[in-house]
């Protein structure tokens, strides 16, 4: 078997390197949040509030599957009440410098893969080190595709669910605007970082925490997870809870076939050596 080809550091070493990951990656992130900072009205107007309009094209999406089916009465949205208040001073001018910081964040993203991936390198084979771009790029496209999915699924259902759910008549909704960023970003960036699971149980198969028993063993459990937080967000018909669950369940059975993949491999080199 290859030598793994480690330079010799001492622990304040790792932590120097660990802060000059850290210090790159902020000034990724900043750098691309001064330029977000400057298309506030295309973000804010186009993107973040665009879930607010009926129009939005996942409503008609899902308003163009339900006639197809009969459903149109159930899938289609004519209005969605959702006023959205700023209640202190500085609110606004935060929230413009937060959401420019979180576009940033999600820009740079592949920047921070590659300074991860300079950090972890040391420690791989050679051979391992190779595949360095094809890291990259597929972190890359399963982060922003989760993020996608966040945004055009989670994000609108979520949306479109509070806007419409009322305990009493007697209580009216006035959103404040931290409230409805919060489940914007949230929707964005942990659906993108959900879409990041086969490349984490890659890793985690490979030091020996995760075997694809284990994710066979627990699918059915994930499964009703997913199918619980599908029902939550989505409007009252399976069709649509369908069409959030495919994606996940997908990427799960992915992960663990990228599992066995990693097991069959260190099969491989076991017999070899």
């Amino acid at each position: 078997m290859a030598e793994k080809n480690i330079k010799e550091m001492s622990f304040l070493d790792h932590l120097e390197e660990l802060r000059w990951l850290l210090v790159r990656s902020s000034a990724a992130i900043l750098i691309c949040g001064v330029v977000a900072f400057f298309f506030s009205d295309f973000i804010f107007n186009e993107i973040i509030f665009g879930p607010k309009s009926p129009d939005f094209v996942t409503y008609q999406f899902f308003c163009d599957l339900g006639k197809q089916f009969d459903m149109a009465d159930t899938m289609c949205i004519n209005e969605i009440n959702l006023p959205i208040q700023n209640r202190e001073m500085g609110g606004q001018f935060s929230m413009h410098m937060w959401t420019s910081i979180t576009v940033g964040f999600i820009f740079a993203f592949p920047f921070i893969l590659w300074e991860i991936w300079k950090f972890i390198s040391p420690a791989l084979y050679e051979k391992e080190k190779k595949y360095a771009a094809s890291f990259i790029i597929v972190s890359s496209i399963l982060f922003f595709i989760g993020v996608l999915f966040g945004y055009y699924l989670i994000a609108p259902l979520s949306v479109q669910f509070f806007a419409s759910y009322i305990v009493s008549p007697e209580i009216s909704n006035s959103i404040d605007i931290d409230s409805y960023m919060s489940l914007m970003k949230t929707s964005a960036i942990a659906s993108g970082l959900l879409f990041e699971l086969p490349i984490i149980i890659f890793f985690l198969t490979k030091i020996g925490l995760v075997t694809p028993e284990f994710l066979r063993k627990y699918r059915k459990y994930t499964l009703v997870i997913v199918l619980i937080v599908a029902a939550v967000i989505t409007p009252p018909d399976v069709l649509s809870q369908i069409i959030v669950t495919i994606p996940i369940m997908i990427l799960y059975e992915a992960s663990i076939l990228i599992s066995v993949l990693v097991v069959k491999s260190q099969e491989r080199e076991k017999l070899k050596a």
